[in-house]
């Protein structure tokens, strides 16, 4: 069944506020039957708060929902499911101890006199998968497959337990390599192809051209528009998200440039054979002052694990770390903030912000930790702190004294970087710092890694973007398999780097 002209979603005028922020602004979004269709704009932009409405999370405080043409009132995510409207969010909420059948059909599984029908449960959670095109033992743990196959399953529950005629995906490839995005495709397409209406979130520009029919721009809780996707080129689709025109990366080699002529000779941070059994082999690294890493490979090809062995959140089996020139004896978090360490990590929600605290008290955790809790940073302190890095990182926020769990993704990832700004570190090690943000933001914060640099601090910046990576790195080292396999100084061909990090089968 190919895409119709049918509305099967109407969603007129919605407006939503929030404690000091005008969410929403009246928003119109129209949703066909069989088509993806992409909802993009900036952190911040109400991309979350839209899609909430729409699964019963939040109220609008004004606007009207039409579900083929009939106005409802969707008043729980659980009577969103019964009208059809399933999501599967970017962290996964299933149970990894479960068997993948029991997680397709937790709720509803076929029971005879109270006792569930095993066999049954797993024939049926089968028959869903096959359906879509996938083909796994389902009586095993959910835990032992990957990132890829867990999203699937989270797609196939989410399809059996509403019969979904409307399926959202917030972020489903932001953990997905190219061949498990492929897939996911496939899956997207063959239920397309069925009539299911999908809502595709993502900051992947190249996958909203690749997969989807069109594209709704929201920007600062307002509707900018609506167009077909194979008639809106690439730039004007970061101009209506961003406002303005993308220049923000047309001065980064320059800026690479001057930043590169403050590195200084001596080594600031020195791994010497630091390796840790079955997570990294041991590597030999050399970061100066004033100087970018990069570290590029695929997902599990070690550059977390090296990152976390820098930071002293595991322990080497093997080598020696020195710091400005001192060998490290004690390996910790606490610690490595005593020297001057700082890590922004890979999943900001889970190790990260602290939901539950504002963006004051996030912004000073680290720096408070590092004085010790018998050495209060005193109240007045701590909102001088928060709003110099407000102001000098741009975060949007009422005020310091906003609950962070009530800020976009962007303007999180920002807090964290406040937060080890502010405890002053010479080395930042940033892993996936701009994971899931927009493209202005991106830029922002690649322009302040350099600027970092010209300041004599040193920076270690892993992405899974190669171009970032590049554009922002004065030296690359490429892992892949968990170890340290190549190292690029200068101007390096991207085809180069990618050549290595394929391996000798390339």
């Amino acid at each position: 069944m190919a895409e119709t002209d049918s509305d099967i979603v109407r969603m007129i005028g919605i407006h939503k506020s929030f404690p000091g922020v005008q969410a929403l602004e009246d928003v119109d979004f129209t949703l066909k039957m069989g088509e993806i269709h992409a909802l993009v704009g900036e952190n911040g932009a109400g991309k979350s708060t839209l899609i909430k409405v729409l699964t019963g999370v939040e109220r609008p405080d004004k606007g009207v929902i039409l579900l083929e043409e009939n106005e409802i009132i969707i008043r729980s995510p659980q009577h969103a499911q019964s009208l059809g409207i399933s999501t599967v969010y970017q962290e996964i909420n299933l149970c990894p101890n479960l068997t993948i059948a029991e997680n397709i059909m937790i709720g509803r599984e076929p029971r005879r006199m109270g006792r569930i029908l095993w066999s049954k449960m797993n024939a049926q959670a089968k028959q869903v998968l096959q359906g879509l095109d996938i083909d796994i033992d389902v009586t095993q743990p959910l835990g032992s497959y990957s990132v890829a196959i867990q999203q699937m399953a989270a797609i196939a529950r989410a399809i059996e337990i509403s019969s979904a005629r409307i399926l959202i995906l917030d972020e489903p490839t932001s953990s997905l390599d190219a061949h498990e995005t492929a897939k996911l495709f496939g899956v997207m397409r063959k239920l397309k192809s069925e009539g299911m209406a999908i809502i595709f979130i993502t900051h992947f520009l190249n996958q909203v051209y690749e997969i989807t029919d069109r594209i709704t721009v929201l920007r600062n809780g307002k509707l900018v528009g609506t167009y077909d996707t194979a008639s809106l080129l690439r730039l004007e689709l970061i101009a209506k998200m961003i406002g303005r025109t993308l220049t923000e990366f047309d001065d980064m080699s320059e800026i690479k440039q001057k930043s590169s002529q403050q590195i200084r000779g001596e080594a600031l941070l020195q791994a010497d054979g630091l390796g840790r059994l079955g997570a990294i082999a041991p590597f030999d690294l050399e970061l100066h002052a004033g100087e970018v890493v990069g570290l590029a490979g695929l997902l599990g090809s070690g550059r977390t694990e090296l990152a976390d062995l820098l930071f002293g959140v595991d322990r080497p089996d093997t080598g020696s770390l020195t710091y400005a020139g001192k060998p490290v004896k004690r390996y910790s978090p606490l610690a490595s903030i005593i020297r001057g360490v700082g890590l922004c990590p890979e999943d900001r929600r889970a190790a990260g912000i602290v939901d539950d605290l504002t963006v004051r008290e996030n912004i000073i955790l680290a720096m408070q930790a590092s004085r010790g809790w018998f050495k209060y940073l005193s109240m007045q302190q701590q909102y001088e702190i928060a709003e110099r890095f407000i102001k000098m990182l741009n975060i949007a926020t009422p005020s310091a004294d906003q609950p962070v769990k009530n800020l976009s993704g962007g303007n999180q990832q920002k807090v964290i970087l406040a937060r080890w700004l502010a405890t002053n570190p010479q080395v930042l090690i940033l892993d996936e710092p701009t994971r899931g943000i927009d493209v202005g933001a991106k830029a922002e914060i690649q322009k302040l890694v350099l600027s970092l640099a010209e300041q004599g601090k040193s920076c270690v910046f892993i992405s899974s973007e190669l171009e970032e990576v590049m554009r922002t790195s004065h030296r690359i080292i490429v892992l892949r398999d968990r170890q340290k396999v190549d190292e690029f100084s200068g101007d390096v061909e991207e085809q180069t780097i990618m050549q290595s990090i394929a391996g000798s089968g390339s």
